[in-house]
């Protein structure tokens, strides 16, 4: 681990001068960016301790809820308002990690987590999101976690989020906070894909620092989170889904599908979603869709079972979601 100076920010002000320094790192929980330290991946010259700014959860105005970055995940899952209102995203974080984790790790610092793809891990290989230009081993390696959808010849790697998942698909928005003021950013437009960029994994720009996640108000249905892996706990997902559908007199009158371990960011199922408005709720009408969402999807040698997995698993959550009485 290299040398490197520590400051805690009084403030959000205070945060955002110390972040302004030359290879500044902002530190929440530390649960992920503490690994990649001792690793050698992440080489700060400057921590900027911001676990006790923006720790509150607070009702917007417009009957949405706002949900502090530094609130740790635990927090998150257990505020009566996220349970209640919100429970799509209470499971995802549940879903996720330890309980230990869940303690630390903070709403902002969740959605900043970087891939765990062996190979961006491993330094005697050939990665492109750690060393740029340098190749992928993941391609032609070892890729069974890998993404199906979105990736590109430079990065196959996945976005290890829970969390993310179903913020994606409960249309959250992330302020982002810069020394020229506030921006508020769709969560699904935060991460981007690899292109032939992949160590650009955030809109973020140097020195703006996550506030805030706001949830917004009015969402109808049911929804439920749906996480495979290969083993009960702690375990990142091959597929998940967070899936909220609301059914009136048989039809689908609202989706909203986001996937997990299938890209570079939180995938939200446009495709699924157009095909299923209108369209009955049945088994068959959400084969269909499941299909429409699939049909880009690329395996690699170890995971193309994922394609058919995440067709079922799709399928399978909207089935048992249209199934609940009362799905309104």
């Amino acid at each position: 681990m290299n040398p490197f100076t520590y400051e805690r920010a009084s403030d959000p002000q205070a945060a955002l001068m110390l972040g302004a320094q030359a290879n500044a790192k902002y530190l929440g929980g530390g649960t992920n960016l503490v690994d990649l330290m001792r690793e050698t991946i992440e080489h700060p010259s400057v921590l900027v301790d911001v676990t006790g700014l923006s720790c509150a959860i607070e009702d917007s105005d417009d009957g949405g809820l706002r949900i502090g970055a530094g609130v740790r995940n635990t927090a998150a899952a257990a505020d009566r308002r996220v349970r209640e209102r919100y429970p799509v995203l209470s499971e995802a974080i549940l879903a996720g990690a330890s309980a230990q984790i869940r303690n630390m790790a903070t709403m902002g610092g969740n959605l900043m987590q970087r891939t765990r793809c062996g190979y961006f891990y491993d330094d005697a290989a050939h990665c492109n999101k750690r060393s740029p230009g340098t190749g992928c081993d993941a391609l032609e390696g070892f890729n069974r976690m890998h993404a199906i959808l979105g990736a590109s010849d430079a990065c196959v790697a996945t976005y290890p989020s829970d969390m993310a998942v179903a913020l994606a698909a409960l249309d959250a928005v992330v302020t982002l906070t810069g020394r020229n003021g506030a921006r508020d950013v769709p969560l699904v437009d935060f991460h981007v894909l690899p292109g032939q960029t992949p160590q650009i994994e955030t809109v973020l720009e140097q020195g703006e620092l996550i506030t805030a996640v706001t949830l917004p108000p009015g969402v109808r249905g049911r929804s439920s989170y749906r996480k495979v892996r290969d083993r009960a706990s702690y375990a990142f997902a091959l597929i998940s889904v967070a899936a909220i559908l609301e059914v009136q007199d048989g039809v689908v009158a609202n989706v909203r599908i986001a996937l997990g371990g299938v890209a570079h960011k939180p995938w939200r199922a446009n495709a699924a979603e157009a095909a299923l408005k209108g369209a009955p709720a049945t088994e068959e009408a959400f084969r269909v869709a499941a299909q429409a969402e699939l049909a880009p999807a690329r395996g690699l040698r170890d995971n193309a079972f994922k394609i058919e997995l995440a067709r079922r698993v799709i399928i399978d959550t909207l089935v048992k979601l249209s199934a609940l009485k009362e799905n309104r």
